[in-house]
């Protein structure tokens, strides 16, 4: 089915030519390219850098199609793709309305920004929790506008953007801007700039001067091969990829230390004060405890101290299937709904809402709200932050919840676990190396 689309539509994306109208093919400027190509003996999917089995994915003789990108549209062996080439045809003339002052270590990375925007090189923004690396950027993204460059910024989780698009928004009203992600009811438009999951940068080819990647570390994105091609196609040949992170991994390391990727370090917060630092409480075997349908006392205690205090936390549990067990067994004792949050969870956007606008005092939650959202003042429950899914970096992002806010610069974050293990100990190591590098003791 062809939908209704402009010309526009197809600067610098990739689509299905059936679901582009006729009138629009037959423009000379449109591209047409095979949605596969061989490599070797391989058969590669254009779209989404997959190699293809074509056994598994046989339609018909020599027909088949690519299983891996089939949630953006099914795309077979008979389809090719169109093209308008990148044209950056904007008139930016605002400015950013952001009314803060920058530190003097924000105004460093911020210019080292766009020093790498103008040389067109990549660089990482290594910056602690709560550092302001939103913030950091909007000089950089000012710039960028003003140049009339394509801008995207996005995110592997959709917390993070469904966050980072009204600060963008209000920061930047003059600028015109989309919203995507796999339920947006917003309806694609050519924009100078583009808030998305990066899943979504799949329909982009050689879109953006500009590519900015927060929590670059994250699941899906880390390690996921089909989602670094993307990001490889949606940047243009001669651009600048941004990339965000209080928690890098080895392998951004890696092209750091062989100054393959240039670096800006920023260990303090914004507001001055120290990352809070993690409390563990010794509970004995809470996996059996919690089998039994009992909680840790300590835990509870401490739930129903900030209860009566109306002190916002969040409670973390390793599992999904831990959150119905936590919750049965929180109900009847607290006497008061208890709020689930889960990555499949269908309410998960109303539920982060209802937190942001203090409508419920605590989320009962997985590793899904680690990072990418602030609640302010807020503390940090963990239980069984001994549980192998927890690694250093998410323990980290984790305590990184607490003291994001100048009003209540500090505040509680308490690990309940049997053991202290591996993970833990290095996010103990890490935190307090960051607080001596931004000058505390």
């Amino acid at each position: 089915m062809k939908l209704v689309m402009q010309l526009s539509d197809l600067f610098g994306r990739q689509i299905k030519e059936q679901e582009v109208p006729e009138s629009l093919i037959t423009n000379s400027a449109c591209h047409s390219f095979s949605a596969f190509t061989r490599r070797g003996q391989n058969v590669i999917c254009v779209r989404c850098g997959s190699q293809i089995n074509k056994q598994e994915t046989k339609l018909a003789i020599d027909h088949f199609y690519c299983a891996n990108c089939l949630q953006m549209g099914r795309l077979t062996s008979s389809d090719n793709l169109i093209t308008i080439n990148e044209p950056n045809q904007f008139n930016y003339t605002g400015s950013c309305q952001w009314q803060g002052v920058l530190t003097n270590d924000q105004r460093n990375c911020a210019k080292q920004v766009i020093a790498s925007i103008d040389k067109r090189i990549d660089r990482l923004l290594w910056a602690v929790t709560g550092a302001g690396k939103t913030e950091m950027l909007f000089p950089g993204l000012e710039h960028a506008f003003r140049q009339q460059l394509r801008v995207a910024v996005v995110s592997p989780r959709i917390d993070v953007i469904l966050e980072l698009a009204p600060r963008l928004r209000t920061a930047f009203p003059d600028v015109t801007s989309c919203l995507l992600y796999g339920k947006t009811t917003e309806k694609y438009s050519y924009t100078q700039l583009v808030i998305a999951t990066v899943h979504q940068l799949l329909r982009f080819y050689h879109a953006f001067d500009v590519l900015i990647i927060d929590e670059v570390d994250v699941f899906p994105l880390a390690g996921n091969k089909q989602l670094h091609y993307a990001i490889q196609r949606a940047k243009k040949v001669t651009s600048s990829v941004i990339y965000l992170t209080a928690t890098p991994d080895t392998t951004l390391k890696q092209q750091v230390k062989a100054t393959k990727l240039a670096v800006s370090y920023l260990p303090r917060r914004f507001h001055g004060f120290p990352l809070a630092t993690i409390t563990n409480v010794k509970v004995g075997n809470w996996r059996a405890r919690l089998t039994q349908r009992k909680l840790p006392p300590q835990l509870v205690t401490a739930i129903e101290q900030r209860i009566i205090k109306q002190q916002p936390f969040l409670l973390f549990v390793p599992h999904i299937a831990d959150l119905k067990l936590v919750s049965e067994i929180l109900k009847p004792r607290l006497n008061l709904p208890i709020i689930t949050v889960h990555a499949k969870d269908p309410k998960r956007v109303d539920k982060v809402r209802q937190m942001r606008n203090k409508e419920t005092l605590f989320l009962v939650t997985t590793t899904i709200l680690e990072r990418g959202v602030t609640f302010p003042l807020i503390d940090v429950l963990v239980l069984g932050a001994d549980d192998d899914i927890f690694s250093a970096a998410a323990l980290i992002q984790i305590a990184g919840r607490v003291g994001r806010n100048v009003k209540r610069p500090s505040g509680d974050v308490y690990f309940y676990l049997h053991k202290r293990t591996n993970a833990i100990k290095q996010a103990q190591r890490e935190i307090k190396m960051m607080n001596k590098k931004a000058g505390f003791k």
